[in-house]
């Protein structure tokens, strides 16, 4: 594929998209010549404040919106309202193979603030590739998943919607190709591959158990760990955001002397998570470690995970970086008993990669409607692609097939 310059970002955080278009934007989109695209841009705008009230979902329609619109505007030099079934077919190609100069390796911020106005971070691209290490970042390609996929797909179909009911065009052109089918593969079963295997999980509780022994400040570590295995939880129900502040009184006790947590998940839903008493033990040491009281009471205001220093609680980014720190010193510990193979595919893990691991571990001990409600799962279906005790049993009776079913020959 011929390389391009690469673009710059279109669109900021919710604050900054309900003021007025910043004069750096008028003069980037007026290079494409066109002046509806200044209209279709206060279309996204409109789209994507829709979805202000769930953080997850206007991070995933932003950048979504962000690509296709980059596509359309500044590699296409098209608008928007103009694309078809044929156009957006080149679409969902270009997204599984992008220009080398539209990747980056690493995150970087979409705008910086230089004398009190927004502007684009030069380092930026639309996609980035999810590597640990420079080397790893040389030798692999830039790769679309299917869910990623299909989640580009879902969301271009979703604006389109939102053009046709505002009149803005007449039919919604992602829906036949959707209906082809031509993009996904379609599975039996889309299994859950993503999470740790039994040693790394276990390799990973070792290692920060010992780290607490050594430095009371991981403490606070184990506590994240806990609480994304033993409640499944995903890593924005537990950092703080403009959407969301998770505190210490998110646990309570209810009248039978059962704990729960309570919590805003994906599309913004509530939902109470069963807390095991294995959690209360750690959230006791957690706090202990704070300088608080043994337990959460119902009107206390802490942040979960308060920063280190200064107001309020830690974000997603600061998670991250903290679970990092554990994958890494377990990674370490493997490589040094000669699990090297465990270690390198450790190296791909995602902190969310917890929940998937807890998940799959909780469908073999408990009912699947339990584990659906305590996940957060919209039905017993998506819960089921982490059962995999069938999958064994299919695959112990495949081992040990053979091409030459005869046992004696007749010639």
């Amino acid at each position: 594929m011929q390389d391009y310059p690469h673009p710059f970002a279109l669109f900021d955080q919710v604050e900054y998209l309900q003021a007025p278009i910043s004069s750096w934007h008028k003069e980037y989109l007026a290079d494409t010549g066109d002046k509806a695209i200044l209209t279709e841009y206060s279309y996204c705008i409109q789209f994507l404040l829709a979805y202000q009230g769930s953080e997850d979902t206007f991070k995933s329609y932003r950048r979504e919106l962000e690509r296709f619109c980059q596509w359309c505007w500044i590699y296409k030099q098209e608008r928007i309202l103009h694309q078809n079934r044929t156009t957006l077919t080149h679409y969902f190609q270009f997204v599984q193979n992008p220009p080398k100069s539209w990747i980056s390796k690493q995150h970087y911020p979409r705008f910086d603030t230089e004398d009190n106005v927004r502007v684009p971070n030069p380092d930026w691209r639309p996609f980035m590739q999810r590597t640990n290490t420079k080397q790893q970042a040389s030798k692999v390609s830039y790769q679309m998943s299917q869910s990623a996929l299909r989640a580009c797909m879902a969301s271009i179909s979703t604006f389109y919607t939102y053009l046709l009911q505002e009149n803005h065009v007449s039919a919604n052109p992602v829906m036949n190709i959707r209906q082809k089918s031509q993009f996904l593969q379609k599975l039996q079963q889309e299994r859950i591959t993503r999470k740790l295997s039994d040693t790394q999980w276990h390799k990973l509780v070792e290692v920060v158990n010992e780290k607490v022994k050594q430095d009371s400040r991981y403490v606070r570590h184990r506590f994240l760990i806990a609480a994304f295995y033993l409640l499944g939880l995903r890593i924005s129900e537990l950092s703080e955001t403009a959407w969301h502040h998770p505190k210490m009184s998110d646990f309570f006790r209810d009248g039978s002397d059962r704990w729960w947590f309570k919590t805003v998940g994906k599309g913004n839903k509530y939902r109470e998570v069963a807390v095991p008493n294995e959690l209360l033990t750690h959230l006791r040491d957690y706090r202990q470690a704070l300088g608080l009281s043994a337990l959460p009471t119902p009107q206390e205001n802490t942040p979960l995970v308060p920063k280190y220093r200064g107001q309020g609680g830690i974000g997603t980014r600061q998670l991250r970086k903290m679970i990092q720190e554990v994958f890494d010193m377990t990674i370490e510990s493997l490589q040094k008993q000669g699990h090297n193979s465990e270690a390198d595919f450790l190296q791909e893990a995602t902190v969310h990669w917890l929940r998937h691991t807890a998940i799959s571990h909780d469908v073999q001990h408990r009912p699947r409607e339990h584990v659906r409600d305590d996940a957060g799962h919209r039905s017993v279906s998506v819960t089921d692609r982490y059962i995999e005790i069938d999958l064994e049993a299919r695959h112990a009776t495949a081992r040990n097939k053979v091409m030459n079913t005869n046992t004696s020959s007749n010639t």
